[in-house]
């Protein structure tokens, strides 16, 4: 049960430049309790804890640590207060070992360092709280999950009280999350406030106690976990009902429309990325990617669009070898890209959305005639687009960076299913979108399905992947070690899978 209240957060207002990322956000921490900050993708979740930590200055408002108003100049003040926080892109140096990694920073010892007793420490506190690891191992030599240990270590070694860990199941396994969990519920046992920043509803109703939603920088409501539901959490977190169930009507595959064979290629810096991969995706279904980010499955997108060449293998698109061609030339076979990086690859920000929608179009009557643009059919194209998959949108002269996430991803969808494609890749067609966003994004990609594309989905989001998928397959290390009928995959199956083990049912890429 909780306890006393460790932190009290009244009036926290936060502007950026254009931005207004918390406005008069009220929070309270007890000892005891593991409490969740819920919230779509800018709503000012990560930016509150940011200011518990001292990373940011509130420009109104006031931050009370058992009572006492403090004003956190830099994290150091906050980890002296008592607060710590485990970021999403983890802070931790390579080289270093472990215990390194956990002093690194402290001003004592300040003469000698006896790091075989610091060694001796970090294990005790390790095996004290369910966090193993071994605190000689170089951090390049540990899993993700590993990681993530010591960077709770680092917290704890500090004395922290109040630990705030931001979406940390974004690059777990399945297992790896539910031993998160237990080690969550472990130290709010022992007197501790825990914050879980997430915007993954199943999760939150898993492991929190009190859940916080936050919705455009403000807090909309605070609730015990037995006294909501994952449905009115949705409601909360976009401000309108959402439906997150589909009709699926499943029909027999067709001919294979993708198909790699073989496929070798290296990654950015000069290493094995994929090795030997092979698969296939058949009209009319949706072979779903699952894996831990950084096992291959960017490059896969890649060698498949035309951005990476392969050193070996053979890459098919509608029965065409593509392998190594001008991305023009696999366009013009039918394949459709839905990058994972929507402004920086799938979108021109400074352009607006005319310009943006005719991207891979503009060459074909009736928007050019020979070498020449045709405005006012340009502008008839785009409203159309713009009405037929309901983007909200100021005018189509605006710039696209000007627009939301959600619509972002409907204009990108948009200008890819328009050319109707027989071949779409989708990576993370989701990332960051809320509930809302999410449900229509996928209606789409199903209403595709249906209606004879291939579809090839990569997402380290396995609820998604479970959702849309009629096959499972798993990457590992640049391999796929693994196979389920969508219908037929199980969370713990496919998180053995991803931890690189290879079961019996799996097929082997």
């Amino acid at each position: 049960m909780a306890g006393e209240t460790l932190v009290e957060m009244r009036g926290i207002t936060k502007r950026f430049p254009g931005v207004l990322a918390n406005d008069n956000v009220n929070l309270d921490l007890r000892a005891g309790e593991v409490h969740a900050l819920l919230g779509e993708n800018g709503a000012g979740k990560t930016t509150l804890m940011c200011i518990l930590s001292g990373l940011y200055q509130p420009d109104a408002g006031v931050v009370l640590v058992e009572g006492r108003p403090v004003l956190f100049r830099s994290p150091r003040d906050a980890i002296r207060a008592g607060i710590g926080m485990v970021h999403q892109h983890f802070r931790l140096v390579e080289p270093f070992t472990v215990a390194e990694n956990v002093i690194l920073g402290l001003d004592r010892p300040r003469f000698a360092l006896d790091l075989s007793r610091v060694e001796a420490e970090v294990a005790a506190l390790g095996e004290r709280h369910g966090l193993k690891v071994d605190p000689r191992a170089r951090i390049w030599q540990l899993s993700v999950g590993e990681q993530q240990r010591v960077e709770i270590l680092k917290m704890l070694y500090r004395g922290a009280r109040v630990l705030i860990l931001d979406e940390p199941t974004a690059v777990l396994t399945p297992q790896e999350a539910r031993e998160l969990f237990a080690v969550l519920r472990q130290m709010a046992a022992s007197g501790r406030a825990v914050v879980f920043i997430s915007h993954k509803l199943q999760e939150v109703m898993e492991v929190a106690d009190r859940i916080t939603v936050l919705r455009a920088g403000r807090n909309v409501a605070t609730l015990d976990r037995g006294a909501t539901s994952p449905q009115e959490l949705a409601r909360l977190m976009v401000g309108r009902e959402v439906s997150v169930s589909y009709d699926r009507v499943r029909r027999p595959p067709g001919e294979v429309l993708l198909s790699l064979e073989g496929v070798e290629a290296m990654g950015d810096r000069g290493l094995p990325a994929l090795r030997g991969l092979s698969l296939e995706v058949r009209a009319g279904e949706i072979l779903g990617i699952a894996g831990v980010s950084g096992n291959g499955q960017r490059e896969l997108a890649e060698v498949i669009c035309g951005l990476r060449v392969p050193v070996r293998g053979t890459v098919r698109v509608g029965g065409v070898d593509v392998t190594g061609c001008h991305p023009a030339r696999i366009i013009d076979c039918g394949l459709s890209l839905i990058p994972e990086d929507r402004l920086g690859t799938g979108l021109v920000p400074s352009l607006n959305v005319c310009d943006n929608v005719i991207l891979k179009a503009y060459r074909r009557p009736p928007l050019s005639r020979g070498a020449f643009l045709q405005p006012r059919e340009i502008r008839r194209y785009a409203r159309d687009l713009v009405e037929q998959f309901a983007i909200k949108v100021p005018g189509l002269d605006v710039a696209v960076r000007k627009l939301s996430g959600g619509n972002l991803q409907r204009l990108l969808l948009a200008r890819e299913i328009s050319g109707k494609p027989r071949v779409l890749v989708a990576v993370h067609p989701t990332r960051g979108l809320d509930v809302g966003a999410t449900a229509a994004i996928h209606r789409l990609l199903l209403e595709q399905r249906d209606g004879g594309a291939a579809i090839l989905l990569i997402s380290e989001d396995l609820d998604e992947i479970m959702a849309l998928s009629d096959r499972v397959a798993v990457m590992y290390e640049g391999q796929i070690v693994g196979e389920v009928p969508g219908g037929e995959a199980s969370l713990e199956e496919v998180g053995l899978m991803m931890a690189g083990v290879r079961l019996p049912r799996g097929v082997e890429g």
